[in-house]
């Protein structure tokens, strides 16, 4: 049977991303391995189709494909940069829409055996991991040496105690040790990480019960005093980033990497003017392809000059993501928010129908995942955003299964 084909392959491609895309990406330094992931995906999702009845495609992802054409088209049309970056931009940006799409159309159902393995493998994966958490107390350099990075040592927690809530049952002692294996990622020392374990603590204890999912003036209070909570532990960030708030006791490398980010915020929005409505297009400005193919308009905008934008070391031009949105002007902003809104209106209007509060908690957090770490990294285009999208897509594949079987028992 074609879908058992899918889930059995699909699994194996999961638990392959999982460990080689996220927890140990950063110590075997394979940057390629998220692109032939998605490859993979790709490739059994068009074996997928070709072997249904009537090719059946989703439609929202023939609606996302057609965007990107014509961004695609347009950036050719304006010459924002020579081909092959345009080229090479147009796939890192599709990537992340490619691995919830294929997700998402492919259908695939874990069995309780399968979700009994994830939940061992994730667990086998924190302990591995703790100990250098533990160890970068006393020797910060550690999270370095073992994952390259205390980001990506902190996703790799997060994408292991997000594996192992989805394959729980999501009973009480589930969520108690889904936020004890997420407070490992405190010892990463990111700021942008204190915000999010404060917004997850926050989501699975009080949105995962049903009856606090609705519209009403409490937990409007109540989400307002999170964000207050959010915003004092990440606090430091934001006077960097939007504020320049910068004292003699500022370590050095920290001011010069939140400069280049200051200074990548500050000019998007005269490119937001500039380019009216449709952006800069492909390969001009935030990401790693202009980057790589250096873009003119760097030199335009006179910030060529700044320690981590220039032409010899343009490391920090894609250390951030909601910047490179200016390469779709304002129309690309806009249908960035309307996919954002579509899950979330999709994912509450399925909790409405079956009062499943698992699903809609874990898309809560991916989400808020991404919306506070896209402010300092350029997450959603990374390996960490092939990832979470590939989990997201298998999570509202899950969540339209479970509707569908609660609507077959009630018609029988």
């Amino acid at each position: 049977m074609i879908q058992e084909f899918i889930n059995k392959h699909f699994y194996n491609l999961y638990i392959i991303s999982l460990i080689f895309a996220i927890v140990t990406y950063g110590l075997i330094d394979f940057k390629s391995i998220d692109e032939l992931c998605v490859v993979a995906l790709f490739l059994l999702c068009t074996f997928y189709v070709f072997h249904t009845k009537d090719w059946n495609v989703n439609k929202i992802s023939l609606y996302i494909f057609s965007v990107f054409l014509f961004y695609l088209l347009y950036s050719f049309y304006i010459h924002s940069n020579s081909k092959k970056a345009i080229i090479v931009d147009f796939i890192i940006q599709l990537k992340p829409y490619i691995a919830f799409f294929c997700a998402y159309h492919l259908r695939p159902h874990f069995s309780d055996s399968q979700k009994k393995l994830l939940r061992e493998i994730s667990i086998v994966c924190w302990y591995l991991l703790l100990p250098f958490g533990l160890i970068s107390i006393f020797y910060p350099d550690m999270l370095y040496i073992v994952a390259n990075h205390p980001s990506n040592y902190a996703a790799a927690i997060t994408a292991i105690a997000l594996t192992f809530l989805l394959s729980s049952s999501f009973s009480k002692k589930d969520k108690i040790l889904f936020i004890i294996m997420l407070a490992v990622g405190l010892f990463s020392g990111r700021s942008k990480f204190y915000g999010f374990f404060v917004f997850s603590a926050f989501v699975t204890f009080f949105f995962s019960n049903a009856q606090n999912i609705k519209l009403n003036f409490k937990n409007v209070v109540i989400l307002l005093l999170m964000l207050i909570a959010i915003g004092i532990v990440a606090k430091s960030k934001i006077e960097y980033y939007f504020l320049q708030n910068l004292s003699p006791d500022t370590d050095l490398n920290e001011a010069k990497n939140s400069i280049a980010r200051f200074v990548l915020y500050a000019t998007s929005w005269e490119i937001f003017q500039d380019y009216m409505p449709f952006g800069s297009g492909f390969a001009t400005f935030g990401t790693h392809a202009s980057a790589a193919y250096y873009s003119p308009l760097y030199k335009e905008y006179g910030i060529d000059t700044v320690w981590g934008l220039s032409k010899s070391y343009p490391y920090f031009i894609s250390d951030t993501y909601y910047p490179s949105l200016a390469q779709f002007g304002v129309v690309g902003v806009i249908l960035f928010a309307v996919f954002w809104l579509y899950l979330c209106l999709k994912a509450y209007k399925n909790f409405r129908q079956t009062n499943n509060a698992q699903f809609v908690t874990i898309i809560i957090i991916i989400t808020g995942y991404f919306a506070i770490e896209n402010i300092a990294d350029a997450t959603f285009t990374s390996n960490r955003g092939y990832f979470f999208m590939l989990l997201l897509g298998l999570i509202f594949s899950e969540m339209k299964q479970f509707q569908h079987s609660l609507t077959s028992k009630e018609k029988q």
